[in-house]
């Protein structure tokens, strides 16, 4: 009155059990693979991110030292300053005061430059990941005033 399944019945009804194996592993290692590749996507951008945000603090801050080099350049009664180091002021001469800041300067602008180029390899590896083609011209750089001095005198 039971009945009797043989493997050629059971066959028929349902997969063996190593191709349902299979099916999920393949099913799993696709998840992975996606896993992976979303949080690697998502790595590249959150350090792009970060990198544009220092970007615009650093610039942020060359400002506002272009702004106090300017108003040095303009005051010219006074001789000496107040200057903020960390928690402290301290009156310095003028002229030193407008050194450092110029040097504050340049240095920010270095630190920008720098910046934006470590920019250009994580967004290209960005646009890599998701298949996308580089922009043409992306890899340019300026010409440098001594470049600039010879086009000029080309013309």
């Amino acid at each position: 009155m039971g009945k009797i399944m043989t493997n050629q019945t059971r066959t028929e009804l349902e997969p063996p059990e190593s191709l349902v194996r299979s099916g999920n592993m393949a099913e799993k290692n696709e998840t992975d693979f996606i896993l992976n590749y979303m949080s690697e996507v998502e790595a590249v951008a959150e350090e792009i991110l970060t990198s544009k945000q220092h970007m615009i603090e650093l610039d942020k801050k060359r400002q506002k030292s272009r702004e106090a080099i300017r108003v040095l350049q303009k005051d010219k009664t006074s001789t000496k300053q107040w200057v903020c180091f960390g928690n402290m002021f301290i009156k310095m001469p003028s002229k030193e005061t407008k050194l450092l800041l110029e040097k504050d300067f340049d240095q920010l602008d270095k630190e920008i430059s720098e910046t934006r180029q470590d920019l250009k390899p994580k967004l290209r590896q960005l646009r890599d990941l998701e298949n996308k083609d580089n922009p043409k011209g992306f890899h340019l750089n300026p010409l440098t005033k001594e470049e600039m001095r010879a086009v000029e005198q080309m013309l």
